[in-house]
């Protein structure tokens, strides 16, 4: 078959021809129609990331058929019992094992889901690490509901997109930031009620004193900013985190957490239930993931180039058998 390879760090994907790793009983193999990008593979593909293995398939994302049937996989491997935190075996699909970026998968087959039947194969490719992400850390960490006041930071981004319209669908009153004006106006075309570029503190301060203040607030990246969420909280609020691109948290007004009773909550990736519950979510509610650009497989490179420089609102998906 057909795949990408991942062959060395800070190395062009080699797109040639592999053979499925051995497999037994316990897995089916998925025919992949596409496939999607998460910044996962990028950082991957920069060596920052551990236990990295040559040559490995990467992709965690991925839609295609399995006897006969339209399915899209739940990467989320070993999560275990406790569906508090994962496992010491967990890991995601994609270099442990042989990932989405390939013709074909061999994935367990308890990690095969039907397809929700309102989704076309790329934008149903786009959803599962992002969806299953969006969801743990919106309902089962945070715990949103609706009339709540949620803002979603980064907004553009495939889980941050998602956790808006996850929001929006709820009936929160969803903001959201960016550095990028057009991704604000498009979050709102998509039901948000308002949003602010992060870049303008001002804007910022403009936010808070006009909502008065957030119940739920979802943030990704972390670092100086983070401390500028947290003054927008409401008493109670309840703050999700699932990333830390701009690194670690600094100058945290401490007391500012304790008087407001605020919750930060770590999350990442979630549990076999709680993809069933996402894909449930997903068609209950007709949420259609917002994919920016379609490559072809070969094309691999171009597509993680885009990752790289970040422009896209929404997912970028591999095109495959389809």
């Amino acid at each position: 078959m057909k795949a990408l390879l991942f062959t060395g760090v800070k190395e062009p994907l080699v797109y040639t021809d592999v053979n499925l790793p051995e497999y037994d009983d316990t897995f089916g193999v998925v025919q992949l129609n596409a496939a999607a990008l998460n910044r996962r593979d990028y950082w991957i593909t920069l060596g920052l990331y551990p236990n990295l293995r040559f040559p490995s398939v990467l992709g965690s994302d991925g839609c295609g058929v399995y006897e006969g049937e339209e399915v899209v996989i739940n990467p989320s491997i070993h999560w275990g019992n406790d569906p508090r935190f994962y496992s010491d075996d967990y890991y995601i699909l994609g270099m442990e094992e042989y990932g989405t970026f390939a013709e074909q998968v061999a994935v367990r087959k308890k990690n095969i889901y039907p397809k929700p039947a309102h989704l076309t194969a790329e934008q149903a490719a786009a959803l599962p690490l992002a969806g299953l992400t969006a969801y743990r850390v919106l309902f089962s960490r945070c715990q949103a509901k609706a009339g709540e006041k949620v803002l979603i930071s980064g907004v553009g981004g495939g889980v941050a997109l998602l956790a808006c319209q996850f929001a929006i669908a709820i009936g929160a009153d969803v903001y959201v930031t960016s550095g990028s004006e057009e991704k604000i106006e498009k979050a709102i075309a998509l039901g948000a009620t308002g949003g602010v570029n992060y870049k303008d503190p001002e804007g910022m301060k403009i936010l808070q004193k006009a909502i008065g203040g957030f119940d739920v607030i979802i943030d990704s990246a972390g670092g100086d900013g983070f401390n500028q969420l947290l003054k927008l909280c409401n008493k109670g609020a309840r703050v999700g985190v699932y990333g830390g691109t701009a690194g670690s948290w600094n100058n945290i007004n401490v007391p500012n957490v304790f008087f407001r009773q605020l919750s930060i909550l770590g999350s990442t990736m979630g549990s076999d239930a709680e993809f069933g519950q996402m894909l449930d979510f997903v068609s209950t509610h007709k949420i259609v993931p917002v994919v920016d650009s379609v490559f072809g497989l070969k094309d691999g490179n171009e597509a993680m180039q885009m990752m790289k420089e970040s422009p896209q609102f929404g997912k970028i998906v591999l095109r495959i058998n389809s």
